[in-house]
This record gives structure tokens, C-alpha cells and sequence, in this order.
């Protein structure tokens, strides 16, 4: 009988095959050859970079002065700083942006600067700096503008900004146009002609390789004072948010700040972290990746999806400590909220998704437009689109004669390159290769989507929008004993770049009744047997294979392996990522 899987096509199963130089590279870092597979998996092959990669230290990140404009860029915020001027920090709505702005204000500060932030408002303003906004910073007597997290393609407000008199710094991450603003210094780690080790710093990475060299200048030496020193070892707390919130790779010296900035977190002498964390029960946790993502990450976003952002900024930057926890609980309150409606909206969108035939294959994007939608929420709806019909998705928030839009994106497809082909039918667009926005006029949304369309099917074949199930290796239960996995937790956090292990264990038997768990029974628990040794696994999302295993001896099944403590106790447990049965 034909094995069937639950998830992924079993044609689009491919298990890595055995890497020549594994052993030899687990022998050199001293790791067990199961791990050394997976290193190699992740293209580090060699000794060092896998001692590297399993220890990273924050003697890794590249030296500021490396960062293309950073020099020149420090040097004009330590001018302004000695003549008192007033010096504003534009930042994006988002975490990344949030924190960079964070990063920034509180280096200043320390130096006594004339420092204030501005962040638009998502829904009235949208992405980027605009020309209202440096009118208005203009009117309050703004000399220096930094921008973070943006600015890279606002050729036109920050045009408006130097005619207005401005010194203007830009510090971005995202993707250039064929022009760059004329400013006068641009910090970025990834425009044409540059040769930074590390082109994707995100937008908080960028800011604090900025902060890290402003720090050099006031000291007037490579090496900081040790006020200073003790801040950067902070700032990578803010920076580590940042990172993970903002979806780029957690390898080299991502790794390293991300590393360094979890560890820093359970610590933090921060009272907007310390409140943020509490609020989250999260207050002395081993935290990681995940933490991050789904849990923390959330709560400030909620802030600017739901409302404005700014009140997210004074948590991470001038809040008291009892202003915090003000604060914090209010960003719970909007999250829940923020879920409340993208539940919501998510359920609208499938539905016409499945109504308009674009769950189908001649569809290879989705466009849809609602005017009743919640224009800070469609970015998370767009990325639950993506996981459930595996294409890119674009929601756009209609209203009055215009529109704003988010969309995500899967490996194959650029969004920003897709969003400039299209640019014809756009106000305005930006982005990087996952995600992107726009702001559109109503009546332009048809031609827009039937061109994205186009655009789609000369760019992605339907063998491309079939989702691939990636396997690192194949292995045995006895196989994932505690040392094993203990190993495997060295190569956390996980992200972009570096996936959570996918290991292949074939024909285990299914020992009793697989049981529903969770809310609503949307978790699967199975107790699986194979030469002696018993495993649980459980499946998040998989409740209805409880009513499917029935009767089922034997499985294959792929899962990342971790160590579950509970109570005192620590056990290896399988997170199941797909499975296959007769």
C-alpha cells in the first residue's frame, strides 16, 4: 500500500544526503556527526566556522568602521552633538524600527544631546518618511534627521529635508531604487558597490553598529569607556529583537548579536524589558528565538498595528519603571485585540481566496482588496495566506479612494522586485525579497492585481509554489537520546538561515490511541516505539490526525527533537513537522 502524508507531497520529501566531511568536521569541533550533518546542511563545513557557529562571540561582529557611510555618519551626530543641536531619529512602526530607534536615542542621551524620535502613524502616514512629517520636524527646529529602518527610498521628503535646511543621515536596510537620496551620509550594509561582510543587518543591527562607532567618536578612541561599554553589552538586547522580529538570517554575526542579546535579556537592568517581559510571563526564562517571535515581538507591534507606535517607543527608550508596566499591560491588551480582528479578517480573505479560484494553480499570487479591513493587521493576514496556499499574498486596506497593502512572500518570488514591475499602478511601493508595502489609488487595484498576476506567471512555475519539505538527515529514536539533543540545541536560536532541525525516522509504531490536546484539540500527542525505545510527539496544528491515525500501526515521521522540561524532569520529545502512513 502507498504511503500517504499528512502535509507535503512524499514526492517533495528531500532528505539531505550524507556530507563527505561531516565526520571529520564532528571529530574537529567536537560535536556528535549528527549535528556535524546538519552544520553542513547550513553550508559550514569547515572546523572554524563550525567552532564559530556553535560558539558565537560578540569578538565576531564586524567592526563599525566596516559599514559603509558609518564613519562619516558618527562623525556628523558627534558635531551635532558638541554644537547642541536639535537632532530628531525618523524610525519605522515596526520592532526592528522601534528598537533602532531605541539604540539610538539612549546612546544620545548618555551624551547629554538634544535628542528626540518621531514614528509615524501606520495607518494616516504608512511606511517611510514623509513630506508632511519633515514639514512639521522642519517647523520644530529640527537640525539633524537620522533616519532608521527607512529612508533609503524617500528620495523626495528627505529632498524637502536639506532644502529645509536639515543635515540628514539615512540608515536603512532595505532595498535601494536605482537612486539614492542625496544626503548627506547613507549607513547601510547592502548598497551596490559596497563590500560589507554582512548584507543583511537588519534595520536595529545597522543602528547599533551607528551607536557603536558615535560611542568611538565621543571617546575619541577605538576602545570605549566603560559607560559605554556596559550600554553596547544592553543595546544588544534591543538589537537581538530587532534581528528576530525583522525575519533576516541568524547566521554570522546575526548569530552572534542575537546569542549574546537572549542572554543579556534574562538580565536586563532595562525597565521597558523587564516590564515587557513580565508582561508576557516571561520574567527569568531561558529565552530564545520563539520567545522573541511569537511572544514578545507581538506586544510592541500591537502598539503601531493597532494604534501608534510611539507609545512602544517611550517603553524601550524614556519610560520609568512604573510607566512601563503601564505601558506593557496596555500592549497586552492591544495584542489580544490585534488577534481578535486578524482572526477575523483571515477568515474573510480564505474565503474569497477559495471563492475567486486563487487557491488554485493557474493562480500563482493573491490580490484581494477590503475596505472593511484593519489596514495595521493585513501584513499578518498576508503571511497566514502564504502558509495555508503556499504563494505570495497581497491584502490591500481600502479607504476613501485609496489603499495601503502588505504582502508576503515565499523563497521563489522577490516582493519588491514584483511590487517595481508593477510600479506603474502604485503611489508608492518598498520592501525587501519577503515582504513589501504599497499605497495605491482604489480604482487602480484591478489593473494592479491583473498585472501582479502577470507578473506572477512569468516568474514562478507551479513547481515552485509546491511546498518542499526539507530533511536534514535520516536517523533512529535510540538515535535522539539526551546528549544527542543537547547538542542540537547548540545550533539555536533558529530563524531565517538557520531552520530548526528536520529529521526523518522511518516506520515507528504508534504505541496506544493518539490523543487531541490544546485548546479546541488542535494538538495531536502520539507515543511512538521503534527497537526498544519510546518517544512522544506531538504535532501543533494536527489535532484532526488524531481521528486520521486510527487504526494506523506503523508511521514515518519528520520532527525537530527537543528537550522538554517539565516539573524538575527533562525528556526528549519530537515536534512533528509532517508524517506519512499506509
Amino acid at each position: 500500500m502507498t504511503l500517504r502524508a499528512w502535509k507535503c507531497d512524499l514526492s517533495r520529501w528531500q532528505v539531505a544526503p550524507a556530507h563527505p566531511g561531516a565526520a571529520e568536521l564532528a571529530r574537529g569541533i567536537g560535536t556528535a556527526p549528527l549535528v556535524a550533518q546538519i552544520l553542513c546542511n547550513r553550508n559550514i563545513t569547515d572546523i572554524p566556522a563550525g567552532k564559530a557557529f556553535l560558539n558565537p562571540r560578540l569578538t565576531d561582529l564586524h567592526g563599525p568602521e566596516l559599514l559603509p557611510g558609518c564613519v562619516q555618519a558618527a562623525r556628523l551626530v558627534a558635531a551635532a552633538v558638541a554644537a547642541k543641536k536639535r537632532i530628531v531619529i525618523y524610525g519605522d512602526y515596526d520592532v526592528d524600527g522601534m528598537t533602532a530607534v531605541a539604540i539610538l536615542d539612549s546612546v544620545l542621551a548618555m551624551v547629554g544631546a538634544d535628542v528626540h524620535f518621531y514614528v509615524p502613524h501606520r495607518l494616516e502616514e504608512g511606511y517611510g518618511v514623509n513630506d508632511e512629517a519633515v514639514a512639521k520636524l522642519a517647523g520644530e527646529g529640527a537640525e539633524l534627521l537620522i533616519t532608521v529602518d527607512c529612508g533609503i527610498s524617500a528620495l523626495g521628503p528627505l529632498a524637502a529635508a536639506k532644502a529645509a535646511g536639515m543635515t540628514v543621515i539615512v540608515t536603512d536596510h532595505h532595498g535601494a531604487g536605482s537612486s539614492l537620496p542625496a544626503v548627506d551620509a547613507i549607513v547601510h550594509p547592502s548598497l551596490p558597490g559596497g563590500d560589507y561582510p554582512n548584507g543583511d543587518l537588519a534595520g536595529a543591527g545597522v543602528a547599533f553598529k551607528l551607536a557603536w562607532q558615535i560611542a568611538r567618536e565621543i571617546c575619541g578612541e577605538t576602545r570605549v569607556d566603560e559607560a559605554m561599554r556596559q550600554f553596547l553589552l544592553e543595546a544588544t538586547c534591543l538589537a537581538a529583537l530587532g534581528t528576530v522580529a525583522d525575519v533576516v538570517p541568524l547566521v554570522g554575526e546575526n548569530r552572534s548579536l542575537v546569542v549574546h542579546g537572549l542572554r543579556g535579556l534574562r538580565h536586563t537592568k532595562h525597565s521597558g524589558l523587564r516590564a515587557l517581559l513580565k508582561s508576557a510571563d516571561l520574567d527569568g526564562e531561558k529565552l530564545d528565538a520563539y520567545h522573541v517571535g511569537f511572544l514578545l515581538a507581538p506586544r510592541l507591534n500591537a502598539c503601531g498595528r493597532m494604534g501608534h507606535a510611539r507609545l512602544a517607543v517611550e517603553l524601550l527608550t524614556r519610560a520609568t519603571a512604573e510607566k512601563s508596566e503601564q505601558i506593557a499591560q496596555y500592549l497586552a491588551q492591544q495584542n489580544t485585540e490585534r488577534q481578535k480582528v486578524e482572526r477575523a479578517i483571515t477568515a474573510e480573505a480564505v474565503e474569497k481566496v477559495q471563492q475567486q479560484g486563487m487557491d488554485g494553480e493557474d493562480c500563482r499570487v493573491i490580490v484581494l482588496a477590503d475596505e472593511n479591513w484593519h489596514g495595521g493587521v493585513i501584513g499578518i493576514v498576508a503571511s497566514r495566506l502564504v502558509d495555508r496556499f503556499d504563494k505570495p499574498a497581497i491584502l490591500i486596506s481600502l479607504n476613501g479612494d485609496g489603499g495601503q497593502g502588505s504582502g508576503r512572500s515565499i523563497a521563489s518570488f522577490h516582493m519588491r522586485e514584483a511590487l517595481e514591475a508593477c510600479s506603474a499602478h502604485l503611489r508608492n511601493f518598498g520592501g525587501h525579497a519577503m515582504a513589501g508595502g504599497l499605497r495605491i489609488e482604489r480604482e487602480k487595484v484591478a489593473d494592479f492585481a491583473a498585472a501582479m498576476g502577470e507578473y506572477a506567471r512569468m516568474h514562478v512555475s507551479v513547481a515552485q509554489l509546491a511546498p518542499t519539505l526539507r530533511i536534514d538527515a535520516e536517523t533512529t529514536l535510540a538515535g535522539l537520546g539526551y546528549n544527542i539533543v543537547e547538542h542540537l540545541d547548540r545550533l539555536a536560536p533558529h530563524g531565517q538561515g538557520n531552520p530548526p532541525p528536520a529529521l526523518l525516522i522511518r516506520r515507528c509504531k504508534l504505541v496506544g490511541q493518539p490523543r487531541r490536546m490544546g485548546k479546541g484539540g488542535g494538538v495531536v500527542s502520539l507515543v511512538l516505539s521503534q527497537g526498544g525505545t519510546t518517544m512522544r510527539a506531538v504535532g501543533f496544528g494536527m489535532g484532526e490526525l488524531a481521528d486520521s491515525l486510527a487504526g494506523v500501526n506503523f508511521i514515518d515521521v519528520v520532527a525537530q527533537p527537543v528537550l522538554n522540561r517539565f516539573n524538575g524532569r527533562c525528556n526528549v520529545e519530537l515536534q512533528i513537522k509532517d508524517l506519512a502512513w499506509e
